[in-house]
């Protein structure tokens, strides 16, 4: 099994990279949460990674968290109906505290937003995996690329609590998500619920 792989980045798209190590090219599929992290081409990255071979493919994804790749394994292989394609979807839509803490409260309605998967498929993630996570998860490892995204992912809760602050403000899930995330990565890891909103805001 491959765990990780680093290597130069030489390109990447909305749903993959292409690294290059050792005079090899390998294809990455990554979510959408961890492309926006992704330096310029010719930076060194890690990520790391679940390896799936098939009679006719053999398929690697990235993730730049172990908590990310660790979650991605859950999906596949815990939730019924749930294949790599639609979790690197589920992924790609929220970030992962938003996912553990809309899983640990059983909001089903935010799950369904994610794409590939309709009400029953959000049922089933919180029935097979809402005892996986605390209402409160802990703060996320960094990303661990050799040159890095330009910053790691802020606390867990602060994340997930700015995101429902701007919910509150009308913002829709996804759109919450995202600005907080860019927010996240422009203040760094010890930014507060209070500047990530405000940030999120263009405040």
């Amino acid at each position: 099994m491959i765990a990780s792989i680093q290597g130069t980045l030489v390109s990447s798209s909305a749903a993959a990279a292409i690294i290059e190590t050792h005079g090899l090219g390998y294809e990455v599929n990554l979510p959408l949460t961890t492309v926006e992290r992704l330096p310029s081409p010719g930076s060194t990255v890690r990520f790391h990674t679940h390896a799936i071979y098939r009679e006719d493919s053999q398929t690697l994804y990235g993730f730049a968290t172990l908590e990310e790749r660790d979650f991605f394994r859950l999906l596949i292989e815990k939730v019924t109906g749930v294949g790599p394609k639609v979790a690197l979807g589920i992924m790609s839509r929220l970030s992962l505290p938003v996912l553990q803490g809309a899983i640990a409260a059983g909001d089903v309605g935010m799950l369904a937003k994610c794409p590939g998967i309709g009400r029953k498929t959000a049922e089933r993630l919180v029935v097979e995996l809402k005892g996986q996570f605390p209402s409160s998860p802990g703060n996320a490892a960094a990303a661990t690329p050799a040159s890095g995204p330009t910053a790691a992912p802020a606390a867990s809760s602060a994340t997930r609590d700015a995101v429902m602050a701007l919910m509150a403000l009308g913002y829709k899930t996804p759109d919450a998500d995202q600005a907080v995330r860019q927010a996240a990565l422009s203040l760094g890891a010890k930014a507060s619920t209070e500047q990530l909103i405000k940030k999120a805001l263009g405040q």
